[in-house]
């Protein structure tokens, strides 16, 4: 229909990056973006942290699961809730608000959409790192966070250096509800899903893995979700009340 849009359904995470590094006009173009992106009430609660130290990238890739392109990408950004910035303003500011735990990851997902979108526009390609919070404590101290400040997830940048299928993602059917809430999955459509799912990976994998999406949050639901991040929350004064 226009370009926006088929840069929008073209999306793959790319994890394999070129040696080409992001020109400076180039990078501030893309965080211009990721700041124009809206902002629950204009508070304005996230801070991005570009990691360019060369010993914290490698103890970043560890920290994040032993991700490799978390030290190869030309780029990596640290997206954060931010609310250290509010209280230096405002020293009285109320905070610890469950709400505001909520508006900083919405705005700090909405920044690092438009940054990631803007890039690939441009003919870059990224991958988000959620694995960030496989150990946000230590994340926390190696990038200086101090309280009222939590780092939520990464994004890696650079230029492709692979070509990935798109996986396809659940249809409007199952994802799209009129009115009022859809409480019976349609299994027809998720077993339609599982078989396209199935065969992604598997031309993906070269038949090494074969898994359907149901088979796969199966597995992913029946273990334990970081259970220590209500912990590291409250330490970081998030979600107190």
């Amino acid at each position: 229909m226009n370009q926006t849009i088929d840069t929008i359904l073209a999306h793959r995470s790319i994890r394999r990056f070129t040696s080409e590094p992001i020109q400076a006009d180039v990078l501030s173009t893309l965080l211009d973006c990721a700041i124009a992106a809206s902002s629950s009430s204009f508070i304005q609660c996230v801070s991005v942290i570009r990691v360019v130290d060369t010993d914290k990238r490698t103890q970043m890739a560890h920290l994040t699961g032993d991700q490799p392109y978390v030290a190869s990408a030309a780029e990596f950004l640290v997206f954060c809730v931010d609310f250290h910035r509010h209280l230096q303003i405002h020293p009285e500011a109320q905070l610890g608000f469950t709400e505001q735990t909520l508006i900083g990851a919405v705005d700090a997902a909405l920044m690092a959409q438009n940054c990631l979108l803007a890039a690939e526009s441009l003919g870059l390609g990224g991958v988000y790192i959620g694995g960030i919070r496989n150990n946000p404590a230590e994340v926390a101290a190696l990038l200086d966070m101090p309280k009222h400040v939590m780092p939520v997830f990464g994004l890696c940048l650079g230029y492709p250096d692979q070509n990935p299928e798109s996986k396809p993602r659940l249809p409007q059917s199952l994802v799209i509800h009129q009115n009022s809430y859809q409480q019976e999955l349609d299994r027809h459509q998720l077993a339609e899903y599982d078989e396209k799912v199935r065969q992604y990976y598997q031309s993906r994998t070269g038949g090494n893995k074969d898994m359907s999406w149901s088979e796969q949050i199966t597995a992913t639901l029946t273990k334990e979700a970081r259970p220590f991040m209500k912990d590291f929350l409250t330490s970081k004064g998030f979600s107190t009340r």
